[in-house]
């Protein structure tokens, strides 16, 4: 499978395009945001809900 043969040069231009397309303010932002997703869809996975979610009581 050649797809995934990738080498140092080729990894080098895709994130200079990354980079070209969304700025160095916006690239720590996304990552975040996906690491929120990620960790978000691993609990989901696990079976492990939001403590916050699921409360149909007001806490006093």
């Amino acid at each position: 499978m050649q797809l995934l043969n990738i080498g140092m040069q080729e990894i080098l231009i895709i994130a200079l395009i990354v980079l070209l397309l969304f700025g160095g303010k916006k690239i720590p932002e996304m990552m975040k945001g996906m690491g929120k997703g990620v960790k978000s869809f691993k609990d989901g996975m696990n079976g492990i809900e939001d403590p916050k979610e699921g409360r149909d009581t007001p806490k006093e």
